[in-house]
């Protein structure tokens, strides 16, 4: 195909393509959903082995509702800021350029604002980030490129404070309050499940309800966001207790920084996991831009809210498979987490070998092409390893990565992340998308080696004295 596209009439072979197709997508959906619901199920079955007292389950339970409202006002706009930014009229371009805003205030306010929150508590940050966010949505109502420039600053802020100070809350709070370890990684999982999953699939559609059945416009979801936003705001301002750093009130925001980076020099370990979450973070980020025009090369018609949708699923069905597995003694994290950077290079290589194999030869407004459904199968297996990256990194972190500046070496590694992707959108039409693929690729292979490193040194050096579990009776 040179760019030539045929134009056919939407005759009747068309259209029960498109319900066909349609149907495809549904089943794809019904069989992963169903999939995690087993697995929910099962996991009901074999009740929780240690019984968690109430206070903690309260605790616990408020957290999640929290947190899930929080990324309820973040998966809420998701679907719908490139279409708004057209909507207004503008060029691929220029939108380019006010993501590429957003990405760099959050790494240039990302490190400040993460020593920030370990000084002056982090439940001043959680709420910095309700603030920061509603006005992100209210410049949404202005069509001026100034104004919405604006609101991408403020949105470049909020992001970098939901990655940091909540989990930071979260994991000072737990320890302040004297709760056991291991009941942590339960609580990351739910987050997760919750937070990432359930909460974004719901976000999804609902905004798509708002926009297409309800004909809202699409300013609607960032308004829908808002309230969200301001309803946990609302829970966080009257039931959370204030949490900062040790020994916060003598260290100055430099000093804190001066302080992560010794960290991050002084330990090979931190720096490890802060590469490998750049690297993975860096290919994730660059997924969200890319499969789009990857299942869609010629146009083809493709629902991108159910594919969302399904994509999301299949990431819970990951952090459903966590949970299993971090639950196990026998199962390393360090070990494991080296196969879950392989399969998700290898999965982000399909589109490299569909390219090549010219097996995409769809067509516009037609359904999409066979190697589009591959891409789409490897795709989905790059998102339940998604799943499974973040409770297992956050695991990780919560091993390695000193408590008084949690916050400050998060962000650290956020600046490269954040370079890099402004990088690449910034030159999107320069790469074709397969070379885009096979760097991606290339670093979560890099991740895997970076990994093996990690794993090597905790086995020398074991960071925490764990007694062997007792084989006999």
């Amino acid at each position: 195909g040179l760019g030539v596209t045929r134009r056919r009439a939407p005759d009747s072979s068309t259209q029960t393509s498109i319900s066909t197709m349609e149907g495809y997508y549904w089943i794809q959906f019904g069989l992963i959903a169903i999939v995690c619901a087993m697995m929910e199920m099962q996991k009901m079955g074999n009740k929780e082995k240690v019984s968690m007292p109430q206070n903690f389950m309260a605790f616990r339970n408020s957290y999640l509702f929290v947190y899930s409202l929080m990324m309820a006002g973040d998966w809420l706009q998701g679907p719908y800021v490139y279409a708004l930014y057209q909507h207004y009229g503008y060029s691929t371009g220029d939108i380019g350029k006010l993501f590429i805003a957003g990405f760099g205030s959050s790494m240039i306010f990302g490190t400040v604002v993460g020593s920030m929150a370990d000084k002056y508590g982090r439940k001043n940050a959680a709420l910095t980030y309700v603030v920061t966010y509603i006005a992100s949505c209210i410049t949404k109502h202005w069509s001026d490129y100034g104004v919405l420039m604006l609101g991408r600053f403020f949105g470049g802020i909020a992001t970098s404070l939901l990655f940091t100070a909540f989990e930071s809350w979260l994991v000072a709070e737990h320890f302040k309050r004297g709760y056991e370890a291991e009941w942590l990684d339960k609580t990351f999982a739910k987050a997760i499940f919750l937070g990432n999953g359930l909460v974004s699939i719901v976000s999804g559609l609902l905004a798509n309800y708002m926009v297409t059945d309800m004909s809202l416009g699409p300013v609607a979801p960032f308004d829908a966001a808002a309230v969200f936003l301001a309803i946990g705001g609302v829970v966080i301002m009257f039931s959370w207790t204030e949490n900062k750093g040790d020994n916060s009130d003598n260290t100055s925001v430099q000093q804190g920084m001066k302080q992560a980076y010794e960290a991050i020099k002084n330990d090979k370990k931190v720096f490890y996991l802060g590469a490998m979450q750049s690297l993975f973070e860096a290919s994730m980020y660059s997924f969200v831009f890319l499969w789009t025009p990857a299942l869609g090369p010629n146009g083809e018609d493709i629902p991108h809210g159910m594919i969302f949708a399904t994509m999301m699923v299949a990431c819970m069905v990951g952090s459903s498979v966590a949970s299993r597995i971090m639950s196990r003694s026998d199962m390393k994290v360090e070990r494991y987490m080296q196969l879950v950077f392989l399969a998700s290079a290898a999965s982000l290589a399909v589109p490299v070998l569909v390219g090549n194999m010219g097996m995409s030869e769809g067509e516009r407004g037609g359904s999409m092409s066979f190697g589009g459904k591959i891409q789409m199968l490897a795709f989905l297996v790059f998102e339940a390893m998604v799943g499974i990256f973040w409770p297992s990194m956050m695991k990780m972190r919560s091993q390695y990565v000193p408590e008084e500046v949690r916050s400050t070496v998060m962000n650290f590694f956020r600046i490269p992340l954040n370079l890099f992707v402004c990088l690449i959108l910034y030159n999107v039409a320069l790469f074709p998308l397969s070379a885009m693929f096979a760097m991606c690729s290339i670093f979560l292979v890099c991740a895997a080696f970076l990994q093996k490193k990690l794993e090597t040194l905790s086995n020398v050096q074991s960071h925490k004295y764990v007694p062997m579990e007792q084989t006999f009776p």
